[in-house]
């Protein structure tokens, strides 16, 4: 008997709730900077969150078709894998190696992350899509919040020190672990057992070629006809010669890379200060963040309400872009902890909103299949644009090797000039409109 969805959806959310429960996270930079490791701030700064990024842009579109043809629930598995192994080492090494090292393996387990997301896409129903994908990312975000929440009763009524947590985050992944052995085998793939039917309307390179020879040739099967690297390519294709999907794509790539760089070191700007409170708020702040993302992201379902009209779209991604660049000075410019807080709480909140649309409008033009193929572009591009941003901003050898506070500034006006582009898009598009519209007898509308 063939599971239902809703129960698919609920197995698959019970490892994501798990695999989110890591009350160390909110309070990583504290960990890597307390009395257990022999690091300085610069060298986390410098030489061990870049490993990670870097790690997490080689493995991604690996991982991807790894993925793919291993049929998802593999990679799930070595997802959870990774993660006792990312935790188990965090308690015991004491070098900068073996945090190097740790930085590897959290490249492969963000990379595999791509697994969680498109299992569910190939075990239900497409008319279930939008239900299962709010599940999904409704159970990543109830596990964010719960270790939020948890982790700062902990550490504010001293129950735990700061690596303590550490063995908190190893036996959630644990529990993923088992959890994910009784997830249900995916009999099917996206590309590479894919099952194809005559209503497929997919076309290969073979269906546009005239034959030049008169020599009889066997019949070929639609299934076989159907290779993997020719379905990619012909979502690719489909996808991106969209105008409608370069756009949301650049501005999903542009605002993801920002986001990535922003949360990465975010705590260690907070360490810098000099009035850091007694009760490290940490574990309370990313609660909030996480809370208000959700609520941001539920709001932008209810906004979008169907496609934005071009320049109403480029109006909204410049106002939001010059606020979230706002939130990035409000978080890094200031000398009171407390409003640096508020302004990475109110950036995590706009950015829920802003990809929430991203993702909504993306989805609107793409074939239903292609999804996963897509998103996972979009991240390698906004992975790209991260890594540039690392080489360029912290990296000590031919970089410009500025401060934490210089970098912060950067990412502020990177979102700041990002808005003012969108502005000037907008004005050049709407002088075009009316220069085209005065040359014409006809009347016009100028969207």
């Amino acid at each position: 008997m063939e599971l239902s969805w809703l129960r698919i959806s609920g197995v698959l959310c019970v490892f994501g709730f798990l695999r989110e429960l890591r009350p160390s996270e909110p309070y990583h930079a504290e960990i890597l900077l307390g009395e257990w490791y022999n690091v300085t701030q610069d060298q986390v700064n410098r030489a061990v969150y870049p490993i990670g990024t870097y790690s997490y842009l080689g493995l991604l579109i690996v991982v991807f078709l790894v993925t793919d043809f291993l049929r998802y629930k593999p990679m799930i598995v070595a997802n959870a894998l990774t993660g006792i192994v990312i935790w188990s080492v965090l308690i015991w090494t004491t070098t900068l190696l073996g945090l190097q090292i740790v930085e590897v393996f959290y490249g492969f387990y963000q990379a595999t992350e791509v697994a969680y997301y498109s299992y569910i896409y190939a075990k239900v129903d497409k008319k279930y899509y939008p239900r299962v994908t709010s599940h999904t990312r409704a159970a990543m975000l109830v596990g964010r919040l719960v270790a939020g929440l948890s982790a700062q009763l902990l550490i504010g009524l001293d129950w735990m020190n700061y690596q303590q947590l550490l063995y908190i985050s190893a036996g959630s992944q644990v529990l993923a672990l088992l959890w994910s052995f009784g997830l249900p085998k995916v009999e099917k793939s996206l590309y590479f057992h894919r099952k194809t039917n005559s209503n497929d309307n997919v076309k290969t390179p073979t269906d546009n070629v005239e034959r030049i020879t008169d020599t009889p040739q066997p019949p070929i099967a639609k299934e076989d006809r159907i290779q993997p690297l020719n379905l990619l390519w012909s979502h690719f294709y489909s996808a991106y010669t969209n105008p409608l999907v370069q756009q949301w794509s650049l501005w999903y790539a542009i605002s993801l890379a920002g986001q990535l760089q922003v949360t990465t070191y975010m705590q260690v700007v907070w360490k810098s200060f000099d009035n850091e409170p007694t009760i490290v708020w940490n574990g309370g702040v990313d609660a909030a963040l996480t809370a208000l993302a959700a609520l941001f992201s539920l709001l932008a379902g209810y906004f979008h309400a169907g496609r934005l009209k071009t320049r109403a779209s480029f109006l909204s991604l410049a106002v939001l872009s010059v606020l979230e660049g706002g939130c990035v000075l409000l978080a890094s410019w200031t000398t009171n902890i407390y409003f640096s807080y508020l302004g990475y709480v109110l950036f995590g909140a706009l950015l829920g909103f802003t990809i929430t649309v991203a993702s909504a409008e993306l989805a609107g033009s793409l074939l239903e299949d292609s999804f996963a193929l897509i998103f996972g572009i979009n991240t390698l591009i906004a992975l790209v644009l991260q890594s540039l941003l690392t080489l360029v901003v912290v990296s000590d050898s031919g970089g410009l090797n500025l401060t934490t506070s210089e970098q912060f500034t950067v990412y502020a006006f990177y979102y700041l000039v990002i808005g003012i582009v969108y502005f000037v898009a907008i004005i050049v598009k709407y002088l075009y409109k009316l220069s085209k519209c005065s040359k014409s007898n006809d009347t016009c509308e100028i969207e």
